[in-house]
């Protein structure tokens, strides 16, 4: 029997092959390209992501396609604020934009920290950024929370052209078991 016209079959689910876990140590220098070749995102040193992945594993996570490092969210806990992790940086490889993975990588770093307690998600964001933006605020959305903005760094903060950072503040997240 035929489909009905208005009937559509369901699309498999493009991150399926994908998994997320915590970086590990031989994910730095992939974490560095990705977010050299994002073409968008301050680089920082090959070094810092390393050591990222170091000290920061717990509140990072990164995408996996087979063996292939594919994606990336950095954060931490913000030392003067428990109740809080910062998200630093998102990144997804060239070969796996447009399929929802960033935000997958940051809902799923949200349970694995709100589970720990922590109910507010902060991240800067540029003027320009609009897919940042429209993702932070999709988040949000579907969390039930809401969005503070606020001007946090200002030209006198950010030498060169460097666009100001406005802060995204999210939450309170509902508790995850």
């Amino acid at each position: 029997m035929a489909a009905h016209p208005l009937e559509t079959t369901p699309r498999p689910d493009p991150n399926a092959g994908v998994r997320l876990q915590e970086p590990s140590l031989e994910d730095g220098p992939e974490l560095w390209r990705m977010a050299r070749d994002s073409r968008v995102l301050d680089v920082n040193s090959p070094y810092s992501y390393t050591l990222w992945c170091r000290d920061f594993a717990d509140t990072s996570v990164v995408a996996k396609d087979g063996d292939r490092t594919c994606g990336f969210v950095t954060g931490y806990v913000r030392p003067t604020d428990p109740g809080t992790f910062f998200v630093w940086q998102v990144a997804v490889d060239h070969a796996h934009r447009g399929r929802g993975l960033a935000r997958r990588m940051l809902d799923g770093l949200a349970d694995r920290l709100t589970a720990r307690g922590h109910r507010w998600l902060e991240a800067t964001v540029t003027p320009g950024n609009t897919a940042s933006t429209a993702m932070f605020e999709s988040f949000a959305r579907d969390h039930g929370c809401t969005v503070t903005r606020a001007p946090l760094f200002g030209p006198e903060h950010l030498p060169g052209d460097h666009e100001p950072e406005v802060l995204f503040r999210i939450g309170p997240l509902p508790a995850r078991a």
